[in-house]
């Protein structure tokens, strides 16, 4: 089982980005999903956290600028990105709370790799 994301990139102060998150593997559910970041030097923080029932919280220095989303038949959670600023320069790293079938059956937090969202001034 795995989370792959995609979507980071160089984008100019005031642009926007989207990053997708996609679950794969013998997965059987999938409660909340979230994006973390982590910039250089700074610890891991919470961007944005979506249930499987599609409520939805924000850290404050994004709300009104990002929108996390999510398709359940994809197994996919989204971050939309508007109006960036260099201070969102970061890794950031989408997660999901998976029951998943793995020689027995678990249930954890998965992690994906992160991907480089760099905003220039």
């Amino acid at each position: 089982v795995q989370l792959q994301a995609s979507g980071g990139g160089l984008v100019q102060a005031g642009g926007s980005l989207r990053l997708s998150c996609a679950a794969s593997g013998s997965i059987f559910s999938i409660n909340a999903m979230g994006w973390y970041r982590q910039a250089p030097g700074k610890q891991r923080e919470l961007v944005a956290t979506i249930t499987n029932g599609g409520s939805t919280g924000y850290a404050d220095s994004v709300k009104g600028r990002f929108t996390i989303s999510r398709d359940n038949a994809k197994n996919t959670v989204s971050l939309q990105m508007n109006s960036l600023k260099p201070e969102d320069t970061a890794v950031y790293y989408c997660n999901a709370d998976l029951g998943y079938y793995s020689g027995s059956y678990y249930k954890s937090k998965v992690w994906g790799q992160g991907t480089l969202v760099t905003v220039s001034s």
